[in-house]
């Protein structure tokens, strides 16, 4: 391929996504990928309206439902015992909806965006390329790779980097410990776990447990009897420590108080949780996208539907570039906006998603929550309802609104 218009770095799902985009524009793209193949693990899950919207735009929407994409029936808060306290019905799983929360783990969209991608002449794929530095000039900007051939020094018009929380396009541009924001005292164990959650009355695909030591997630996330269960540990504990207390933590949250034998693990992933913000998501002909640009716990789905969205978003600038209707300074607006979005939207809902369910009280949650009571006026008042699903689109920002006439 002679020089792109956009170089993208990281091919997960976000990386992935934007180059289908762009292809299928016919805009010249490279999506460079440090690993010799696709991640495999499941990670995150759920897509929100906002989410799905740009999902429907790359025309994907058919294929991750031939996957098993779902749409879960909604959202509910319990206490430990299993006790119902509010719920929130999902977009689309009681109504007609063009975009419906839907479900399905990101190696397996993943896996269909490459499928989509592969059709697509003007969209290059190159594996196991590890960028080690960059850099840009008025007309172009470059990364330096390491690659299966040697060092090679990689061009185009704008390159995105889409790498992850460790980005090496953000740490080269900003430094590798500036990334604004905290780390929070807690940590997190995902898994995914094959355990009858329905037969103890977890008839919600969705369920978060409010309780101050035990509080956790569990999320239906295949029709095989697959679950998400995402639940908080002390933070400074070693994978070893963790994995040694998983079997007493699974007896003393899971409804049943199951032993081993009751239940099947196949994932177990320990993490972090962060909430950071680059301090620009635009630097020259380097931007940022996603995980690479902002970071949030997984409480709420904000961190998968936020980087989904500032892919559509940038798709729309960059198109408006390359097809003469915007000029580069939509670039601008797009930091701007994005920026903005995370600090208002991103960060203190997903913030208040997490703290919700070890600072409340469960007893008294529903008299001391405002959003638990405002899920329990939805459920008799539909223009509460209406009103919270109005809320999830406010991720959204028509970039096209700057392109000239």
């Amino acid at each position: 391929m002679s020089i792109p218009f956009v170089l993208v770095v990281g091919a997960g799902p976000s990386g992935l996504l934007l180059a289908l985009m762009l292809g299928k524009q016919g805009i010249p793209v490279q999506l460079l990928e440090a690993a010799d193949s696709l991640d495999d693990r499941p990670r995150a899950t759920h897509y929100s309206p906002p989410a799905v919207y740009e999902l429907q735009r790359a025309g994907v929407l058919d294929d991750m439902k031939a996957e098993g994409a779902f749409i879960p029936n909604g959202a509910c808060w319990r206490k430990l015992s299993g006790e119902f306290l509010a719920g929130v019905r999902a977009p689309g799983s009681s109504e007609p909806n063009p975009t419906p929360l839907i479900c399905l783990p990101l190696n397996k969209l993943s896996l269909v965006l490459q499928r989509h991608i592969s059709q697509l002449p003007h969209v290059e794929i190159l594996y196991s390329h590890k960028v080690t530095s960059l850099g840009q000039d008025a007309d172009k900007a470059w990364v330096t790779v390491e690659t299966p051939s040697g060092v090679k020094t990689l061009h185009a018009q704008y390159i995105v980097g889409c790498d992850g929380a460790n980005s090496q396009i953000r740490r080269s541009l900003f430094g590798d410990w500036e990334f604004p924001g905290f780390t929070w005292d807690k940590q997190i164990v995902a898994t995914n776990t094959y355990y009858p959650f329905e037969k103890h009355g977890f008839d919600w695909d969705s369920n978060f447990v409010i309780h101050p030591e035990h509080w956790y997630m569990a999320a239906r996330i295949s029709n095989d009897g697959l679950w998400r269960v995402t639940y908080g540990e002390v933070g400074g504990l070693t994978f070893d420590e963790l994995k040694a207390r998983q079997q007493a933590k699974f007896k003393a949250l899971l409804p049943g108080n199951p032993d081993p034998e009751d239940y099947k693990i196949v994932n177990f992933s320990p993490y972090k949780v962060h909430q950071r913000l680059a301090q620009r998501m635009t630097v020259g002909r380097f931007l940022l996208a996603a995980d690479a640009a902002h970071l949030c716990n997984p409480f709420g789905g904000l961190g998968l539907t936020g980087g989904i969205v500032d892919v559509g978003g940038l798709y729309d600038c960059l198109l408006g570039i390359f097809s003469g209707k915007a000029d580069e300074s939509i670039l601008d607006k797009y930091d701007e906006v994005r920026r903005s979005k995370y600090n208002e939207i991103v960060n203190p809902t997903s913030s208040g998603n997490i703290r919700l369910l070890f600072e409340q009280n469960p007893d008294t949650a529903l008299n001391d929550s405002e959003f638990l009571r405002m899920c329990k006026e939805a459920e008799t008042d539909p223009e509460v309802g209406a009103k919270m699903k109005e809320g999830q689109n406010a991720l959204q920002y028509d970039f096209t609104q700057h392109w000239r006439d």
